[in-house]
């Protein structure tokens, strides 16, 4: 379905405007429904200030609770933050460790705020290798906001895109073993349905801070067609402004799904 465009309205004449009046105007056209964020630069915003990574990563949590504001005040019905790869392991043990700990943390202070703005949690990736009462802590706040009808928050954590695929490729593999599905019979649809996001709409945008141009095995079977805005704003200095920029230049797009 093509997207109705902001047209002769340059997104950096919207960066003009208060941020109650880019709301107003990203909000009177159709949303993006599944908005993806890969959050990167939180390494970087420390170092540039002669602190420690650590304190790039507590910058990182403020902006992911200002982000979930923005995303529910839009009325954006799908969110999805890159929150920790399953290559993150191999990070220095003292991140890593401080990373569990800022989650662990975080979901708890967090869980009112959901509550409170009817945001429903899920989370996304392989459970096997996270510590025992961070994996409890995240499996709380899933239950606790399960029968929220508004925006879903989707935590991709130990997450891989192409860890995903394997996981589905051995679901499918299970299904024929059994006798439930024949090979022939599996099709996009049905690949679909194995993912960890089934039921789900693919995002329609895509953002990237801090400027990298790659996709980090983030959602690769999703974005297939998803649009592409990569800002050079480092994670934690990225709020709700920036979101609705994104977005506005997603409005301007035409999107074609590979038609002419």
């Amino acid at each position: 379905m093509a997207v109705r465009r902001l047209p002769n309205v340059p997104v950096a004449d919207l960066a003009s405007l208060e941020d109650s009046e880019l709301l107003a105007r990203v909000k009177a056209l159709p949303l993006p429904q599944h908005v993806a964020i890969i959050m990167d630069g939180n390494g970087r915003w420390a170092t540039q200030r002669g602190l420690n990574r650590v304190a790039g990563h507590r910058e990182g949590v403020k902006a992911a609770r200002a982000v979930v504001r923005a995303a529910h005040e839009a009325g954006i019905r799908f969110l999805t933050l890159y929150a920790f790869s399953s290559e993150n392991w191999s990070r220095p043990s003292i991140e890593v460790t401080t990373l569990m700990t800022l989650l662990e943390r975080s979901i708890d202070q967090e869980l009112p705020e959901l509550q409170a703005n009817n945001v429903r949690l899920r989370v996304i990736g392989r459970p096997n290798g996270v510590p025992s009462s961070v994996r409890q802590g995240i499996e709380r706040a899933v239950a606790a906001t399960a029968g929220n009808t508004g925006l879903t928050l989707f935590m991709a954590f130990n997450y891989g895109g192409r860890d995903e695929l394997v996981d589905a490729a051995r679901a499918l593999a299970r299904q024929v073993q059994a006798g439930e599905l024949r090979p022939e019979d599996i099709d996009e649809a049905r690949v679909g349905q194995a993912l960890y996001t089934r039921g789900v709409p693919d995002p329609d945008l895509l953002i990237r801070t801090s400027g990298e141009m790659r996709v980090s095995n983030f959602l690769l079977w999703q974005i297939a067609y998803t649009e592409l805005v990569v800002t050079p704003t480092l994670w934690p200095d990225f709020g709700a402004r920036d979101l609705y920029l994104a977005v506005a230049e997603y409005q301007r797009r035409d999107r074609r799904f590979g038609k002419v």
